[in-house]
């Protein structure tokens, strides 16, 4: 048997061997990525991916990558080659490093795919072309055995002769390729694709917006998708599109490219060629107007984006003057979209009427828009027909109601109108009877999509604290924007708890995934932390219980935390950080840094986690950020880069005005991910409380000592007019504590003002309950009653371990 093992290891060595000689050959076209395939072939891999180290020597590159979507392992588009990073520690150690799930846990920064599923692979590819590593990622449950190690140093060996090396250049470009720099739309390209555009080289300016005004404005929207490195992830790119020519129909092109992220300091470029691609088209016909609005409306979620659709398809081709899209809401039609939007470009009617007669108008006072509903299809009127007032100056020379139907009833209706007269020939009339079906069904969708994104939004507010408590010394204020992709329960939440003696503590925390589950998972985890720490615990103490309540519910998602707990008294917080972002400050003078705060794990991923505490110390006018991951990271964008961009914003800011420095934070989020932003501004208390205590032991003569220690201390701090009435309280709340309860006892008194807060401390969890009738018999319960009687208020909270029963008095000074 063990022979037979050695034989076939040997053997699929051998083969991975003969495959990687044939894809490396120089003749081979895309080898780079031929070579990254016999990972998954020999290696078991299920995402294999090639980084590379810029010419900069800052950053390591994704320059190929084939299996699985990255973005499922958490992988990013480049890495700090000084960084702690898996990629970096193989590149700056040359040696493999081999992580499994564990491993990839205890790294975890951020809400990413859940680690217990994969195991991930880095080894060091440096070669005549290459200066990188190989990353892979098995999602055997074994992770890679020594076969599949063996095969992944072949191909690493393999990658580092046949890997380009990003550069911040371009180069030399062959006639028909082009290079774009994505944030300042340079362009250098090839003299076969000017002469595509019809440009002579010597003139051409090196602008990419040169080349857009050249191309038909329908296929804009999809070319400037591509151009545009905001609405891009790196990969590869093909679309085809048309230029206008001199004479005779336009021509159609096609674009092949590749985005490449640059090194630290330089631009992502997109690369590639653009090809003749005319005689595989012929020129656009009603069939392809249809065709494309479909497609537009396919990916439109909300009614505003299926008007704009409608809008783009119909206008410009029927070259109409002007096109309003109305929904049909209880027997009155609100308009959604007016293009063009200004309002002289529309009848004199519908602006000194605007919310009587349009956009907001009932259907009885419009009766051809009435009729043309009722019977369901497109009505078209020449220049000159009768019509009423509101309707005619819309199109005189020429006017279209198109009604859009869906699911059997009317959902809205597109008004098209032209100023001079106007043809309407049977081709356009099919295309607006085609375009109106599409339309009404289009709107029935976003209409259920707006109002479940409505709904999803409102249950994740239940979830959410209603509102912030007023601070003493500090101001807090909070924002969550919900994701809109999809319709499924985000895990982002934040609290605000107020605690004793002027602390409050900050919470913000993220649930890993989208669902209900998710949902669920964060209103528990904002509720115990909230109950661990009202008990009085210290911040890791708090997270600790936290974390071990998670792992007790033996759900499969985990979750990151940040708890910073701040004395607003004396300025200064301890924070706690359970795989979450660090907070950052903006200190008074503008300058802003992220703290350096230890991290443990998130939580729910091990029983026996550490939580580090880390000071944080404040002056007047600090402002302490936190937030999640969806506002700092995304496909595009680090998520160290983004910290950075979050720090640099914050320092702007006017932290005058907290509100406004959230809706200023959150203007450019981008709304892949579900967003919590948490801001707290400490101002520092204008009277600080004068605080004594008090240890009580249990000796006879304990109540008369601290009667004792009571009278000292009113008298050191100039109070004498109430002090019988202190001293009552004091001698009910102590003789309750040393009488019904065992273990230590302490008395704490706190002067805010004129208000002083007796308490005394227990170990019993048990509160005092006041009686509802006392007999003249009774021996006892009378205390409670006095207690309320000399009191402005009372109650208990718990503490660590035990109880606080406290008294509060308002003293006449």
């Amino acid at each position: 048997m063990g022979g037979d093992g050695a034989a076939g290891r040997r053997s699929r060595r051998h083969r991975a061997e003969d495959a990687l000689t044939t894809v490396t050959a120089p003749h081979s076209p895309d080898r780079l990525r031929r070579v990254l395939e016999q990972a998954l072939v020999y290696a078991r891999a299920a995402f294999a991916a090639v980084y590379t180290l810029a010419e900069d020597g800052e950053v390591l590159c994704l320059v190929e990558w084939t299996g699985s979507p990255r973005t499922q392992f958490g992988l990013r588009d480049s890495y700090a080659a000084s960084g702690g990073s898996p990629v970096a520690d193989a590149h700056h150690s040359g040696r493999p490093r081999w992580l499994g799930p564990k491993d990839l846990a205890e790294r975890a920064q951020s809400r990413r795919a859940s680690a217990d599923d994969f195991h991930l692979a880095v080894l060091p590819a440096r070669g005549e072309t290459a200066d990188g590593c190989l990353v892979a990622v098995s999602e055997c449950a074994d992770g890679f055995d020594p076969d599949d190690r063996a095969c992944l140093a072949l191909i690493a060996h393999a990658v580092a002769h046949a890997a380009p090396v990003p550069s911040a250049e371009p180069g030399d470009l062959p006639s028909n390729a082009f290079s774009l720099a994505m944030d300042t739309g340079r362009v250098e390209v090839g003299d076969d694709i000017l002469d595509l555009f019809g440009i002579v080289p010597e003139e051409f300016d090196g602008k990419v917006e040169t080349l857009l005004g050249l191309t038909v404005p329908e296929d804009l929207p999809s070319l400037m998708s591509v151009v545009e490195a905001d609405h891009m992830s790196i990969g590869d790119r093909e679309l085809e599109f048309r230029v206008l020519q001199p004479a005779g129909p336009p021509k159609w092109l096609r674009l092949r490219g590749r985005l490449v992220p640059g090194g630290e300091g330089q631009p992502a470029r997109l690369s590639g060629t653009v090809a003749d691609a005319s005689k595989l088209r012929s020129d656009v016909t009603d069939v392809a107007r249809v065709q494309r609005l479909a497609a537009a409306l396919a990916t439109a979620g909300t009614v505003r984006d299926v008007s704009q659709a409608v809008v783009a398809a119909l206008r410009t081709p029927l070259r109409a003057d002007r096109i309003a899209l109305a929904e049909l809401e209880n027997e009155r039609l609100v308009v959604t979209v007016l293009d063009p939007p200004q309002p002289e470009s529309w009848p004199e009617l519908w602006r000194s009427e605007w919310r009587t007669e349009w956009p907001d108008a009932p259907v009885r006072a419009m009766p051809t828009l009435a009729a043309a509903l009722r019977e369901g299809r497109a009505q078209i009127w020449p220049a000159g027909a009768p019509l009423e007032p509101a309707l005619a100056d819309v199109g005189p020379g020429g006017l279209a109601v198109l009604p859009l139907p869906a699911g059997g009833r009317m959902a809205g209706a597109c008004l098209i109108g032209w100023d001079s007269p106007h043809h309407f020939g049977p081709d356009e009339r099919a295309l607006l009877t085609a375009s109106a079906g599409l339309a009404g069904q289009a709107l029935m969708r976003a209409h259920a999509f707006d109002a479940e994104h409505e709904l999803v939004g409102m249950l994740q507010r239940q979830l959410l604290p209603r509102r912030l408590p007023r601070l003493p010394g500090g101001m807090a204020v909070a924002r969550y924007l919900p994701s809109t992709a999809g319709l499924e329960l985000g895990g982002d939440w934040y609290d605000v708890i107020p605690l004793p003696d002027n602390h409050v503590a900050l919470v913000i925390g993220d649930v890993q995934g989208h669902s209900a589950a998710a949902a669920t998972l964060m209103g528990q985890m904002r509720t115990a932390l909230r109950a661990y720490a009202a008990e009085g615990h210290p911040p890791d103490v708090v997270v600790s219980h936290a974390n071990r309540l998670l792992m007790e519910l033996e759900t499969d998602l985990f979750a990151t935390c940040a708890y910073v707990d701040v004395d607003l008294e004396e300025g200064t917080a301890w924070c706690v950080r359970a795989g979450h972002l660090p907070p950052v400050l903006r200190h008074p003078d503008g300058a802003t840094d992220i703290a350096e705060v230890e991290g443990g794990p998130p939580l729910g991923v091990m029983t026996q986690a550490e939580f580090p505490m880390s000071p944080l110390r404040l002056q007047p006018g600090t402002l302490i950020a936190l937030t999640t991951d969806g506002l700092v990271e995304s496909v595009e964008a680090d998520i160290d880069a983004g910290m950075e961009r979050f720090a640099h914003e914050l320092a702007a800011a006017d932290p005058a005005h907290l509100g406004q420095v959230a809706d200023t934070l959150l203007g450019n989020a981008r709304r892949s991910d579900d967003v919590a932003l948490l801001l707290m501004r400490y101002d520092g208390m204008e009277a600080r409380p004068r605080r004594e205590s008090w240890t009580v032991w249990r000796v006879p003569e304990a109540v008369g000592h601290a009667r004792r220690f009571t009278r000292r201390t009113l008298r050191a701090w100039g109070l004498g007019v109430e002090i019988d009435a202190v001293l009552l309280v004091v001698s009910e709340l102590v003789t309750n504590a040393l009488v019904h309860t065992d273990g230590p006892v302490r008395l704490y008194l706190t002067l805010v003002n004129s208000r002083l807060r007796v308490a005394v401390a227990d170990t019993s969890p048990r509160s005092p309950v006041k009686p509802t009738s006392i007999g003249w018999e009774a021996t006892g319960g009378r205390g409670i009653l006095l207690v309320e009687a000399m009191s402005a208020t009372w109650g208990t909270v718990p503490v660590s371990g035990g109880k606080q029963v406290w008294s509060e008095i308002q003293l006449n000074r």
